[in-house]
């Protein structure tokens, strides 16, 4: 005679839930696979056509007003007007400029307020200018600030600081990137002096701007 073996409810229950737990493993594992080459795809696409930083020039710089509000006062008032060149090296990246903001430095100290510029798309291998009118109103600065301005009198010359801050993406086909934060340092030289005749103090000298990402 045969032997039937007749399984509890018990049984069939846990022997189903094993089914169910290899085909959820299973589901994970493929997409756990799926994920990981999609991720490497953009990976090798990002180091195949890794974008090169942009870069910046400066124009021309004008500086219309930098004086303290008094003798015995450390407080500033400036106005200066600027103009960069911004291009796109890359051939097949363009950039998103989501957050600009420029302002003017001397020796270290913020001489102006920030100014916001308009966000714009860059094209690859585009250029583009960019203008800003910076101006402080009793912006605080250190008490040798009239001393530093007087010894550049002296001295012939005065070198300003021009800097923009913000925030770039990527777009390459139709994939774009997360947000990058770029700092970029532009440095003006001005003739200085007693014998400079009235009006503003310029540069037209185009020189590069330091750019990091």
């Amino acid at each position: 005679m045969s032997r039937l073996e007749i399984q509890s409810p018990k049984h069939c229950a846990k022997k189903g839930l094993n089914f169910e737990t290899k085909n959820y493993k299973k589901l994970i594992f493929l997409l756990s696979t799926f994920f990981t080459t999609f991720l490497a795809i953009i990976f090798l696409f990002w180091l195949i056509l890794h974008p090169s930083k942009p870069q910046f020039s400066l124009q021309e710089a004008d500086i219309y007003q930098l004086n303290l509000s008094g003798p015995t006062t450390s407080l500033l008032n400036s106005s200066i007007q600027f103009t960069l060149l911004s291009k796109n090296p890359n051939q097949k990246v363009s950039i998103y400029y989501d957050e600009i903001q420029a302002y003017a430095a001397y020796k270290g100290e913020q001489i102006t307020s920030y100014t916001s510029l308009i966000p714009f798309y860059q094209d690859h291998q585009e250029s583009n200018l960019l203008s800003a009118s910076l101006v402080g109103t009793g912006l605080p600065v250190s008490a040798s600030f009239g001393y530093e301005v007087g010894r550049d009198r002296t001295v012939g010359k005065l070198v300003l600081n021009l800097k923009v801050n913000g925030k770039l993406r990527w777009k390459i086909g139709t994939w774009v990137s997360g947000r990058y934060r770029f700092t970029v340092n532009c440095i003006s030289v001005m003739a200085f002096g007693p014998n400079i005749p009235t009006g503003p103090l310029s540069t037209r000298q185009g020189s590069q701007c330091s750019v990091s990402i």
